[in-house]
């Protein structure tokens, strides 16, 4: 067999208290596409960033040799010199420059000092045009979707010769289209001669694509499968990642409904800039106590846009209908009014709109409810720590303490934390949007099960989910949204893949 083009040998990564990496070995062979798994938390990212030079030279144990010679990368510059690019799952794109501007960004086409905005221009559109995106090279980055903007990603990692491209969760915010179309892309790189490295949580996708797939846990390399071989599937990998069989991918749950507590009629939506464009329209639908509801749609039917609308208008220009909780018909015209009132949302963009990354555990679990903690003037810090305690222990939170900053957790344990603190306001509605988007299957299990204990306190959860399997496990009953307008509500026991499909599909205008 050929030589390696990386090997990573017994790397061993510490942070102050915590072993994130203990003797890792990695082999990836030249033009193969090799996809790492593991949970969240097991060290795959670190992993990354160790070979990348994010980690430098002399932080971590081991040796790493790329092209049969030994490589001690001090910092990123270094690593993209010789040939390693990694693109991290928050793309670091400027949005308000150019896709040129941006694909160019520190490794400019200048002479003299001056930038050659002819060539780099040109040289944009051939770069574009072999990830496959028709864009204008001068189009700021901010008015292209997520998908376009991995493209983008790709187009610059190509621009420095890339010759092992690194790819971290790389459709975790991909449409079905988008994400077919990147794993394509992918393919297409390997008959070039580039090697992929693809950390994803999204095994099917896995299994389709890659060669190899090491299988990470606790910061230890557990084994190596060879795809081309045969006999791997999802329940091998899964068996790998979290050490046991799943053999029900959702905890057991026998539902407990009551009568209907909440309710919207005929509610339309107009959209924030165009005030004459309909974007949800005369939507009907009901949540019952101890019931979970689930919405199904794609991407652009309206879904996110109707559930910030119900949450105290935080979408929408103007809104229309009626919404009625425990038989009080509601006026949310503010978020406040909508947490007052009993209702919660947990953003699908966790990251963005679920935490401020800046803040600890204890702060980000209360901060929904801060009213509940303050004594006299201030907060009473002593019972703001104890109430993040039991939800830290009650969740499974893997932390040291609630002192711990949220942008160290880990992608399940930071869902954890949004859903302590919607879960502190005691909400009678709890709307999840996307709640396990980008968390290994191990961590939503236990998100599952927290999801059915809330219904189990006979509150109503209303889920939003892309992934039509997990909708099928976790609901009672779904409703299909297509181009903004309910189409068909399903019972649990009627519904399949191919009949949301169907009405998710429709010509519903």
């Amino acid at each position: 067999m050929a030589q390696p083009i990386l090997e990573m040998r017994d790397i061993t990564k510490k942070f102050p208290g915590v072993t994130a990496l203990s003797d890792v070995n990695l082999v990836v062979h030249r033009s193969e596409i090799h996809a790492i798994c593991g949970e969240n938390g097991a060290g795959k990212s670190t992993l990354m960033k160790v070979l990348s030079g994010v980690h430098p030279h002399g932080s971590y144990e081991g040796e790493i040799v790329f092209e049969g010679n030994t490589v001690e990368f001090s910092n990123i510059r270094q690593s993209e010199a010789a040939g390693i690019v990694i693109i991290h799952q928050e793309l670091a794109l400027i949005p308000e420059l150019s896709i040129a501007e941006n694909i160019f960004l520190g490794n400019e086409t200048a002479s003299g000092g001056v930038i050659n905005w002819d060539e780099a221009n040109h040289r944009a559109i051939e770069l574009l045009a072999r990830v496959g995106l028709r864009e204008n090279p001068l189009t700021p980055v901010k008015h292209l979707g997520i998908g376009k903007q991995q493209l983008v990603e790709i187009a610059k990692a190509l621009s420095k010769e890339v010759k092992l491209l690194i790819l971290d969760e790389p459709t975790a915010a991909l449409n079905d289209d988008d994400s077919q179309h990147l794993l394509d892309l992918l393919k297409g790189l390997q008959g070039r001669g580039i090697t992929s490295i693809m950390i994803s949580h999204k095994l099917n996708e896995i299994a389709r694509v890659a060669d190899q797939i090491t299988i990470i846990r606790d910061g230890k390399t557990i084994e190596t499968l060879d795809v081309t071989a045969g006999d791997v599937d999802e329940d091998r990998i899964i068996r790998g990642m979290v050490g046991r069989d799943l053999e029900h991918r959702f905890p057991d749950h026998t539902p407990d409904i009551g009568g209907v507590m909440f309710e919207i009629r005929d509610w339309t939506v107009m959209h924030p800039l165009d005030h004459h464009r309909e974007v949800i329209r005369k939507a009907n639908l009901n949540v019952r106590a101890g019931e979970i509801v689930g919405i199904a749609g794609l991407m652009g039917a309206g879904r996110t846009e109707l559930a910030r609308s119900i949450f105290g208008r935080s979408y929408g220009s103007r809104n229309e209908g009626t919404l009625i909780l425990n038989g009080k018909e509601l006026t949310l015209s503010t978020v406040t009014a909508a947490i007052e009132a009993g209702i919660a949302y947990v953003s699908e963009d966790r990251k963005g709109l679920g935490l401020n990354l800046l803040d600890d555990i204890k702060t980000s679990i209360s901060s929904a409810a801060l009213g509940k903690l303050v004594k006299g003037l201030t907060v009473d810090e002593r019972k703001e720590v104890l109430v993040a305690e039991g939800y830290r222990k009650s969740l499974n939170i893997k932390a040291p303490s609630v002192t711990v900053g949220v942008s160290k957790l880990s992608g399940g344990n930071q869902q954890k934390v949004v859903l302590s603190k919607w879960m502190y306001t005691d909400p009678q509605l709890l709307i999840l949007d996307e709640p396990t988007r980008g968390i290994d299957v191990g961590a939503k299990f236990e998100i599952y099960g927290i999801i059915q204990e809330l219904a189990r306190t006979g509150r109503g959860v209303l889920v939003i989910s892309s992934e039509l399997p997990e909708l099928l496990g976790l609901c009672d009953r779904i409703y299909t949204l297509a181009e903004g307008v309910v189409t068909r509500e399903f019972d649990r026991s009627e519904a399949t893949q191919e009949s949301l499909m169907r009405y998710m599909t429709v010509d519903a205008r």
